[in-house]
């Protein structure tokens, strides 16, 4: 299963550093609030947005 989510969903949900580092993006990278990101089920698991 993936998981997909956005920009302002992660920092909503207070993951958006873990997502921005397993994307790869630094702070001083370009990032839309609507932008999504797909996660896994084990990342989504270990981040607590599903059990």
């Amino acid at each position: 299963m993936k998981i997909i989510i956005t920009q302002s969903e992660a920092v909503e949900k207070g993951i958006w550093p873990q997502v921005r580092t397993s994307f790869g993006l630094t702070k001083e990278d370009e990032v839309w609030e609507q932008e999504q990101f797909i996660l896994t089920e084990e990342q989504a698991r270990e981040w607590g947005l599903i059990r």
